[in-house]
């Protein structure tokens, strides 16, 4: 979001410069990944741009942000444990036990996981992964773990990890996914007038996505488990920045991992590629139990992104600000929805106390307080403001036609949006543009127009996410749609599933209307599992259950194993399959099963 006064921010505060320098071994040179086809997954030379002067192409803040996000390399935190950043959106942390390595956050892809653990291994020497660590459920922080698996280890995660990985990342993950190209702004051009990272990270990476099941669940507060002669204490943080998330402490190391409970920025409450809304109460009290657990015993805290904070003081007092962070867009976002304020008006006026924002680490390069504050009201009180005109109104094409016939027309409606991006007035007249580009939408001078006033809006914005935004905006609005990248992990996750959760898969695809009056049902029999789930298309809505064999029989039973169902319901074929019953009921139930476009519009109707 755009800033008012840069000139009031401590810029002569050098303190994250040399934290983020700190303990540097050595940098990935050239930083640049491919995958086994040869095709680039991860660049971060492309940001070298950054070591320039901020230009008037971006907001200095975040120009600031991207020069720290955008370092690279393996760093030593303490004794026995290091960090690869910068080779992906996420941090990779490796804690040195007796025999091996522990390895926290595998990053998005094989590849980065891959020379994330290579580089480590050109200093510190050829030892074995013996486990894995999972802090929570999004896929910068596990979907890499097959670049550094030698073979079955451990792995732990918080309890619900699975459940909450699935609901992201499958359930929802097309539309996430597209948003999120968005939010990341991938396909842009990596530049001072294009993407310079999302605050959080740089950009995310392009490779190959996978997930391996944990096998040890943290269920609690103060579980301890020793893996590899290392000593873990756990902290579990339901709610917070993920369903499914855990801070933890090495006592004997004195070191804190706060996952993404605490970075160096506003983290989001809803992110704007979509997710469940986050608690900002919940989460600001997690970060009070961390400081009492653990902020007396640390000397280093460090997350899942960005760069760590040493001294037991410093640590304390850095999880004490983001702790009221939290809690002041919490608490007073509810006293001015008490006060009538619906999200958009609270959003507008609420101010952050000047201790609060004087602090590099609570600006919102990747959250916003504006986006958060809407988010907390949605939370609480949904997507009604409680206004009856807004209770049923027309979607976005529809309402557009008649805004723009109120209006007089299409050339009159421009005319005005022109004057108003003149006059400085850019958020207005991207709202008029819109509604042209939605009324009229072969309109090349709306469109061209509209792109201009998101760039201006770009430019100024603090936020990596909402720069993204804005000029992925832009560029669809030029250029057309820009496909999403193929998708490389569907089917590595979707093997990871448990059998409900498959079937949950499927029928949240299952083509209503088609299906209306469509009657089967399938048992699936699993000779390694030893049991049978019977899943029943009827009403348009697929069910399942486990059964007890015996009563009345379906309309096919598919004799199978576990690692065979996911062939099946990609069409590959009934081939190794034992079968009683009718097999075209499998046809029947795939022909009702819809494949989504996954590069729907967005800035275009």
């Amino acid at each position: 979001m755009t800033s008012a006064d840069v000139t009031a921010y401590p810029f002569d505060d050098r303190a994250d410069f040399a934290d983020a320098d700190r303990g540097f071994v050595g940098a990935l040179e050239p930083c640049v990944i491919t995958n086994a086809a040869g095709r680039v997954v991860w660049d971060n030379d492309v940001y070298g741009f950054l070591d320039a002067d901020c230009p008037d192409t971006a907001h200095p803040s975040l120009w600031r942000q991207g020069q720290l996000v955008s370092r690279q390399g393996l760093y030593e935190v303490c004794d026995g444990i290091y960090q690869v950043r910068g080779l992906d959106l996420s941090n990779m942390t490796i804690v040195e036990g007796d025999t091996g390595v522990i390895v926290i956050d595998p990053l998005i892809s094989a590849e980065t996981a891959a020379a994330a653990l290579a580089l480590y291994r050109t200093h510190r020497g050829e030892r074995p992964v013996t486990a894995v660590i999972y802090t929570h459920a999004h896929v910068d922080h596990f979907g890499g773990v097959h670049g550094v698996l030698d073979g079955p280890v451990p792995i732990l995660a918080p309890h619900g990890f699975m459940e909450s990985a699935v609901a992201e990342n499958v359930y929802a993950g097309i539309a996430m996914s597209r948003r999120a190209m968005f939010m990341y702004g991938v396909p842009l051009e990596k530049g001072p007038a294009g993407q310079i990272g999302c605050g959080l990270g740089m950009t995310t990476s392009t490779g190959s996505i996978g997930l391996v099941a944990p096998t040890i669940d943290i269920t609690r507060t103060g579980q301890e488990e020793v893996l590899d002669g290392v000593r873990i204490v756990f902290q579990l943080t339901p709610g917070t920045e993920c369903p499914a998330e855990m801070n933890f402490h090495f006592p004997d190391r004195r070191a804190l991992c706060m996952a993404e409970n605490a970075t160096r920025n506003l983290h989001n409450l809803v992110t704007l590629r979509g997710a469940v809304v986050r608690d900002a109460r919940v989460w600001s009290s997690y970060l009070d139990e961390a400081a009492v657990l653990f902020g007396g015993d640390t000397d280093v805290a460090f997350a899942s992104h960005h760069w760590p904070t040493w001294g037991s003081d410093r640590v304390v007092e850095y999880l004490s600000i983001q702790r009221d962070l939290y809690a002041y867009l919490h608490d007073q976002t509810l006293r001015l929805m008490n006060s009538g304020l619906n999200g958009a008006e609270a959003a507008e006026v609420l101010v952050m106390p000047p201790t609060l924002d004087q602090a590099w680490h609570t600006h919102g390069y990747y959250g916003s307080v504006s986006h958060n504050v809407k988010a907390i009201y949605q939370r609480y009180l949904g997507w009604f403001d409680g206004n009856p005109a807004r209770l049923w109104q027309h979607p976005p094409v529809e309402a557009s036609k008649r805004y723009v016939d109120c209006m007089g027309g299409v050339a009159a409606v421009i005319d005005k949006a022109v004057a108003y991006a003149d006059a400085g007035d850019l958020r207005f007249a991207a709202e008029l543009l819109d509604r042209v580009v939605f009324a009229d939408p072969d309109n090349t001078a709306a469109k061209e127009h509209l792109a201009g006033v998101y760039e201006r809006l770009a430019y100024g914005s603090e936020n990596g996410t909402w720069r993204n935004f804005y000029l992925m905006g832009a560029l669809e609005l030029r250029n057309g749609i820009t496909a999403s990248p193929p998708d490389m992990g569907s089917v590595e996750l979707l093997a990871a599933l448990t059998v409900e959760q498959l079937l949950d898969a499927i029928a949240i695809r299952i083509d209503g209307p088609r299906a209306w009056h469509e009657r089967l049902s399938v048992d699936w029999r699993f000779t390694d599992l030893g049991v049978t789930h019977r899943a029943t298309l009827g009403n348009g809505v697929l069910t399942h259950r486990v059964i007890v064999e015996g009563g009345d029989p379906a309309d096919l039973t598919l004799v199978l194993e576990k690692g065979q169902m996911l062939g099946v319901l990609i069409g590959a074929g009934l081939d190794q399959i034992g079968h009683e019953g009718d097999l075209e009921v499998i046809g029947r139930l795939l022909a009702v099963i819809e494949m989504p476009d996954r590069n729907f519009p967005i800035v275009t109707p």
